[in-house]
């Protein structure tokens, strides 16, 4: 997605999931590479950027993890992916790696939507990855960033619809707002 972005083939981008970082930061299997979230920024291109999946690194299966990791919380995805919750400790250098990339967003074409109630399907109230004290880390790291961009705090979990309409309709707006593509 960020070399289709530099190449210009995108007028928006709606980045909801962000998990590549967590993989980048801790040593999981699907990291993007270190300029993840780079690309519309350095286009100028409207985004709206937001926290899906940090709450988890990406390994394979579980005989792969390494053992640097024993003792902490984890969840077979499937017989090839294992999910390894993020502590607070990562979350706060994943809110300190999204102000970095994001410091010279542009206020009008940067948007950033957080749910405060789970960053994922398994991260909400009763699920194995609701960790307040992990999500807070991450969310309180990203408030007191001072970006130049909005930031929205929404009382739901990611994955409500109200969250993606939320989503949808900044971009939308930005784009609308934005002349040379219309």
């Amino acid at each position: 997605m960020e070399r289709l972005i530099r190449e210009g083939y995108f007028v928006g981008v709606l980045d909801l999931t962000t998990t590549e970082l967590a993989d980048e930061l801790v040593g999981g299997v699907l990291s993007a590479g270190p300029n993840r979230l780079e690309a519309a920024t350095g286009k100028s291109i409207p985004q709206v950027v937001s926290v899906g999946a940090l709450d988890m690194v990406n390994f394979g299966p579980a005989s792969t993890v390494p053992a640097k990791f024993s003792g902490r919380c984890f969840v077979r995805h499937n017989a090839s992916v294992t999910l390894m919750r993020t502590s607070p400790e990562e979350c706060k250098a994943l809110g300190q790696a999204i102000a970095q990339k994001l410091r010279d967003a542009l206020p009008d074409r940067t948007h950033v939507p957080l749910p405060l109630r789970g960053f994922s399907g398994i991260d909400k109230e009763g699920g194995p990855f609701w960790d307040v004290e992990a999500d807070r880390a991450l969310l309180d790291t990203l408030r007191s960033a001072r970006l130049k961009c909005p930031i929205e705090e929404l009382d739901t979990d990611i994955n409500d619809p109200s969250f993606a309409a939320a989503a949808v309709s900044a971009l939308h707006a930005m784009i609308q707002s934005v002349d040379q593509y219309f």
